[in-house]
């Protein structure tokens, strides 16, 4: 289970049940980054002035709102400094209501609520009371500074924290052509729900697979295992490469040692040191600090010579 990343308390009435909250969901998308076609070089995004043209430090970056007639309003730090802000660390009850009342739209990001080691007891108590009610429990709550209105259900033996999008934020369906009278008849409908019919089953999500992320998976790994494949080029190798972009990570920095050491026999050992990077960070790291021992005895052994 990640870090929680927030620590506060459910009150309903003069019940207080400490809890830590968990990030409940986490994505699994393959990140790519985006490279030059030629050399593979990381494109970098930099920030720059749309009326002067210069490129803008993240310190010279302010917030600025533009409004519908093309006025522009710069805000500073000082001025959001001044707006309240939610800070507390208490999960307030402000209601218990049917669970049927909250449509599924307007649920947003899930939490896990973990019970203090003192708060088992009273965490089963709401868990339960939340059941055998049929109930969900509408809250207030603070996280990173702003006030979210949000629900506690229970699934599974966990109750679970969810944030709730405010109602201005849900959009209506304004299609004309919903309004439109459509005429059904009998034997259509009795058809429609016969074929619902032989459809019907429960809803297991196990049973189903990101086959896109699967296939995406099995194209990296194939290209990696590809004998053709080029190892990640060092940022500054390029030819005008100066400044910032002559820092290089660790792994880079040992597999070019390396490759400086063995004369020209380093790109089979880049090509694997790449594959054991994105098969698992722990590999790569004990190979990162094998080949750092072998460069350091051959440095060492050159200067003794």
């Amino acid at each position: 289970m990640p870090r929680a990343i927030w620590k506060g308390a459910v009150s309903f009435g003069l019940v207080n049940v400490p809890v830590r909250v968990h990030a409940a969901t986490g994505e699994h998308d393959i990140r790519f980054h985006q490279v030059h076609r030629t050399d593979g070089g990381r494109v970098r995004l930099r920030r720059t002035c749309s009326v002067c043209g210069e490129e803008i430090a993240y310190e010279d970056v302010a917030k600025g709102y533009e409004s519908p007639d093309g006025r522009l309003v710069v805000l500073t730090d000082d001025d959001l400094d001044g707006l309240p802000v939610a800070s507390g660390h208490e999960i307030d009850v402000v209601r218990f209501v049917p669970a049927d009342q909250v449509d599924p739209i307007t649920l947003s990001r899930p939490y896990y609520l973990e019970p203090e080691g003192r708060a088992a007891k009273p965490y089963a108590l709401l868990r339960e009371a939340l059941v055998a009610t049929d109930r969900v429990a509408v809250v207030k709550v603070a996280l990173r500074q702003r006030e979210s209105m949000a629900v506690l259900r229970v699934r599974g033996r966990a109750i679970v924290l969810q944030t709730v999008l405010w109602p201005d934020e849900v959009r209506a369906p304004e299609f004309e052509v919903l309004e439109d009278d459509v005429d059904l008849r009998p034997q259509e409908l009795t058809a429609a729900a016969s074929l619902v019919e032989s459809l019907a089953g429960d809803f297991r999500p196990e049973e189903f697979e990101d086959e896109y992320e699967v296939a995406v998976r099995e194209l990296v790994e194939a290209r990696l295992e590809d004998a053709g494949a080029a190892p990640t080029p060092a940022p500054g190798d390029a030819p005008g490469g100066a400044g910032d972009e002559e820092v290089v990570d660790l792994l880079t920095a040992l597999q070019r040692s390396i490759e400086r050491a063995r004369g020209g026999a380093g790109a089979a050992t880049e090509r694997t040191g790449t594959a054991q990077a994105t098969t698992g960070k722990k590999t790569a790291g004990t190979a990162g600090k094998k080949t750092a021992k072998k460069a350091t005895a051959k440095t060492t052994a050159r200067k003794s010579a």
